[in-house]
């Protein structure tokens, strides 16, 4: 039996379920989908999630998909190390954070990696909602950061599911902005550890962890020179 998860590559989501296995030692087989063949609407994937979308994770005869859903689901089958808190408490500021990062922040946040993914400069109908956008990110950076340079982890003091959440997007981001196109945009945040150094450590923090070779997406390795 055992844990087979369907995934694509630098998909943030599907990045965050890698991150929670590897965190939690638990042995899984990947399934590595091409989204731009549209594996993900095979008539397999559509039996396991109708809506045609990854992740997935199957656990001997379980399915579950939507990645928050998969987080959670992991960390009560498998509670140890947890990943929603110690306590009611904890989990109800992780489960928090985490809406409001959802809620307020990863639209605009993906709006701007989409545009920017072409390599392309932003195109002068979408300056002005690219630069907004693009203030909304920096002012949750800001957020985090405040979070971070009280602390290790964005909740607590133990590795966390909003760790999980946040830093597959940042990755995204940072890859964009550092795009031919993103150029104009990566001055509010980039150098991460100029601009935003308690973040720069928790992305150097996260990237040192055991077992984070494994989630790192494939196709950004094979596309920059000499690896990442």
């Amino acid at each position: 039996m055992g844990i087979d998860l369907y995934w694509g590559s630098g998909s943030p989501h599907c990045w965050r379920v890698m991150l929670a296995l590897e965190h939690k030692r638990l042995p899984w087989t990947s399934h590595l989908l091409q989204l731009s063949r549209q594996d993900q609407k095979s008539p397999q994937m559509l039996a396991m999630n109708p809506r045609g979308r990854v992740p997935v994770l199957k656990d001997g005869g379980y399915v579950v998909f939507e990645s928050v859903a998969v987080l959670h689901y992991l960390d009560l089958k498998y509670p140890d190390p947890p990943i929603f808190g110690r306590s009611p408490e904890e989990a109800g500021v992780i489960v928090r954070v985490i809406e409001e990062f959802q809620a307020y922040t990863e639209e605009h946040l993906m709006k701007i990696c989409r545009v920017l993914e072409g390599g392309g400069p932003v195109p002068p109908a979408r300056r002005d909602e690219i630069t907004d956008a693009m203030h909304v990110v920096a002012r949750e950076a800001r957020t985090i950061e405040g979070r971070l340079s009280k602390s290790d982890w964005i909740v607590g003091e133990d590795y966390s599911a909003i760790d999980m959440v946040i830093f597959p997007a940042i990755q995204l981001l940072r890859r964009a902005l550092n795009k031919p196109g993103g150029r104009e945009l990566s001055s509010r945040f980039l150098p991460i550890s100029a601009n935003y150094p308690a973040l720069g450590r928790w992305l150097a923090r996260i990237e040192a962890l055991p077992g984070y070779e494994r989630t790192y997406p494939p196709h950004w390795r094979e596309q920059a020179p000499g690896g990442h």
